[in-house]
């Protein structure tokens, strides 16, 4: 054996000197030019009120440059079919390695879109089958309710030597149900929904939203397509006309000497409107199609989606219908229970697919539940999923609030993931609010101070001690803890809820009090989404503020989504004597050279594209004519520039006063957005903003019961004071409020708190406590009164 001699250290290598991530000169959206370094190879979190720029410093900066640079790396053939991204505004973009997000986009907008294919676990489960059930019907495809069975049969030519024709045969065998196109459901369409038969197409008889007279793509094909009689009233068809009318095949057609589609009412309605999911359509929209269609399970495939073939083959007794429908828990057991070491290799990767739904929380899941109804958090966590076995290190991990959705009880689960990615070498950055994951960061930045153009600066950088020695508005609110209300105001009446089975319910009866603030809660998955959005009985006073996300391009803003700028463009058009259009950068009074985009968007193909300041309007988006008109003092363009506050000053008196404005700037300013300015694109809302915004927006529905789904998602601590604060005044308004929600704060500030569990899926859906937040922390008979007991300190 060799001697070792001892030998002076190495010198330092220059590798070693990229410990950090190196953010120098960063400004993109309200970042003020801010310099910052962060440790690698650490979990570091960054906090910070709603809107102070967390987002725009990791994910439209650090995440995106990174991922930006690895684009590049490919030919420009490839990145021509890939996202183009821009160069962030930075000077310096120092260490950065290959980075994961994993943000809260809702997964999967389409209907056949499911947990379990939405991850690998329904492909893997589909090669079992193919290979293990009995009756054999054929390879994987067979089982997969996206594909449908195809048999084709002809002469093709073959072209080797002389030419000759050859008789070929063509099948593939699938598991998609025939009738209803592996969707679950089938649709019934209530015609008097789509049209007035009383009129005829010129007349106007379209009933269905967008579809307007003057519509090329729409109402014109029907009127001029020469199939049709446009002045003749629709009840008066001949049984023909009748037919091409609603169900004619698509037919080319010639509407001023341009080439078009004509095609049956119901099949344009169904590709239109029913192939999306319907949590992912416009609200206008989705009340239409909930006013017109109504869906029902498939009576053919008992809403399994797939069709008999794959149904009746069988692994011991079970189908691949019965093991999607199962909960992944027992899935997980199922699949360990199956002994046949010609698929060990398969089984052993979907058990540890399996068994990573159990460790991260979502054992409760099902893989035929569809990916569009899980929440944000649900949608986040399934996401981790894919990374929690990979052997990838030195990789930055980019999380946006985990905790999300997570009753307390599972927030410790969590960071247990988190610190595990950590480990195996990964830097992890985490844009979090929550408390009880700021405490397990290596290194926390705090950004600041306040939010919008009050924000976009550091405002601390270290150690969790640190923080809240900083005198910064988080470190001032981390130790924050609520005392529970000793004085609960006294219901006015019940909502009676009897024999809930919606998904996991067992037969709940509650009597949910009204002209209170009643807060729903319980381990995710316990049943809290199905007894208030499920069971609740919909009508004409509910109110319901769910966490869908707020769809709009980049011409939305605050004043467009909330209504705002109806009232403000009237104002103008009355006290100048022109048309209300010409205040609208959408309509007339855009400028000719941007239309109304404020920028000049260049299309450099594989390259990011090139955005610049419109030179004609110098990005103010309208007419130079259009902003001599003035109201106030104030042309239209300096209005929507106004933050929230100088806006509602501005329209409550003088020259400019305007009570329907100020209503609704009222109300943005009360769930605290008095930063925002009028013209923001929304597109450039945090998540906490625009749940906020769409709160300001429902609140002027006519309502007496609001049901709110975990109004705290995206807030900073110092904000939940306010929300409560915002709670409370539409309690005294003589309102009820229903509220879904895990954090502590609210549920000490309830009037009355009703628990289920007592776990998730088949081990929740009973309700296990109903009573004051005094009684459930005196009781501590649950999971949720003990977390309580213990955030206030009993």
């Amino acid at each position: 054996m060799a001697k070792r001699t001892n030998t002076p250290p190495a010198a330092p290598r220059a590798a070693d000197s990229h410990e950090m991530i190196r953010v120098h000169g960063a400004r993109v959206n309200n970042l003020k030019d801010i310099s910052i370094e962060i440790p690698k190879r650490r979990l570091t979190v960054f906090t910070g009120v709603s809107g102070s720029g967390k987002s725009s410093l990791v994910f439209d900066t650090i995440a995106a440059e990174s991922q930006r640079q690895i684009n590049e790396t490919y030919s420009a053939f490839v990145q021509g079919f890939m996202p183009t991204l821009a160069r962030p505004e930075v000077d310096v973009l120092d260490g950065l390695t290959t980075a994961i997000i994993v943000d809260q986009q809702r997964m999967g907008g389409d209907a056949r879109s499911t947990v379990g294919t939405a991850t690998d676990a329904n492909a893997m489960l589909r090669i079992l089958f193919s290979r293990l059930a009995k009756p054999h019907i054929g390879p994987p495809s067979a089982y997969a309710f996206n594909v449908p069975s195809v048999r084709a049969s002809g002469a093709i030519t073959v072209e080797r030597g002389a030419k000759k024709a050859v008789k070929a045969t063509f099948s593939r065998t699938g598991g998609m149900c025939t009738r209803c196109e592996g969707r679950g459901t089938v649709s019934d369409i209530d015609l008097t929904q789509l049209y007035d038969d009383s009129k005829s197409i010129a007349e106007g008889a379209f009933t269905i939203p967008g579809w307007k007279s003057d519509s090329f793509w729409t109402v014109r094909v029907y009127a001029e397509s020469g199939l049709l009689d446009p002045d003749k009233p629709i009840r008066t068809y001949t049984k023909k006309e009748m037919h091409d009318f609603l169900y004619r095949e698509p037919t080319k057609v010639k509407v001023e000497g341009v080439n078009l589609t004509y095609e049956g009412l119901i099949p344009k309605i169904q590709k239109s409107f029913l192939s999306k999911d319907k949590e992912s359509l416009q609200p206008h929209i989705r009340a239409f199609v909930e006013r017109a269609v109504t869906f029902t399970t498939c009576p053919e495939c008992d809403g399994t989606r797939l069709s008999e073939g794959a149904r009746s083959s069988k692994i011991k007794r079970v189908s691949i219908a019965d093991a999607c429908a199962m909960q992944i828990s027992d899935l997980a057991a199922w699949v360990r229970g199956l002994d046949e070491p010609s698929v060990a290799p398969l089984l052993t990767a979907l058990g540890g697919t399996l068994d990573s739904f159990v460790e991260i929380g979502l054992g409760y899941l099902a893989l035929d539940r569809p990916s569009g109804t899980l929440s944000g958090g649900e949608a986040q966590r399934v996401k981790m999923i894919r990374h929690l076995g990979s052997s990838l290190t030195d990789i930055t991990y980019v999380f946006d609030e985990p905790t999300i959705g997570l009753h307390p009880h599972d927030i410790q689960r969590m960071n247990d993931l988190l610190l595990r990615l950590r480990d195996k070498g990964n830097t992890v950055l985490v844009v979090e609010h929550k408390p009880e994951m700021i405490a397990i960061a290596d290194h926390v930045v705090d950004l600041g101070p306040g939010a919008g153009t009050a924000g976009g600066e550091v405002v601390f950088e270290g150690t969790l001690e640190g923080l809240r020695a900083g005198g910064t508005l988080t470190g001032r609110h981390l130790d924050d803890r609520a005392v529970v209300k000793e004085a609960v105001r006294t219901p006015t009446g019940t909502l009676e809820i009897r024999g809930a089975t919606t998904n996991n319910l067992k037969g709940v009866d509650v009597d949910i009090p009204l002209g209170v603030l009643a807060v729903v809660t319980g381990v995710a998955g316990s049943g809290k989404s199905s007894l208030v959005h499920g069971s609740i009985p919909a009508g004409e006073g509910l109110v319901s503020i769910d966490q869908g996300a707020i769809r709009g391009s980049r011409r939305s803003n605050p004043a467009t989504y909330t209504g705002l700028l109806d009232p403000i463009r009237k104002a103008f058009a009355k006290v100048n004597g022109v048309k209300p259009a010409l205040f609208s950068a959408n309509s007339e009074g855009a400028c000719p050279t941007c239309n109304g985009a404020g920028v000049i968007y260049t299309d450099l193909a594989m390259m990011a594209g090139v955005a610049t300041p419109c030179e004609e309007c110098e990005g103010k988006r309208f007419q130079a004519s259009v902003l001599e008109y003035r109201l106030g003092g104030r042309d239209i363009s300096e209005v929507l520039a106004m933050p929230v506050t100088e806006a509602e000053e501005f329209f409550g008196a003088g020259d400019a006063h305007t009570p329907a404005a100020h209503r609704i700037l009222g109300r943005l300013a009360d769930v605290g957005l008095g930063y925002l300015s009028l013209g923001q694109p929304l597109t450039t809302l945090s998540g906490g903003e625009r749940q906020r915004l769409k709160l300001a927006t429902q609140m002027a529905a006519k309502g007496g019961v609001y049901v709110l789904d975990e109004p705290t998602t995206g807030l900073h601590l110092a904000d939940v004071e306010q929300l409560l604060g915002l709670l409370d005044r539409l309690v005294d308004s003589g309102k009820s409020v229903v509220v879904v929600e895990h954090h502590q704060a609210v549920m000490a500030h309830a009037d009355w708190i009703i628990d289920l569990g007592p776990g998730a899926g088949h081990d929740g859906g009973k309700i296990v406590f109903e009573g004051t937040p005094a009684d459930l922390v005196a009781a501590r008979s649950t999971l949720t009164g003990e977390h309580l007991a213990d955030y206030v300190g009993s």
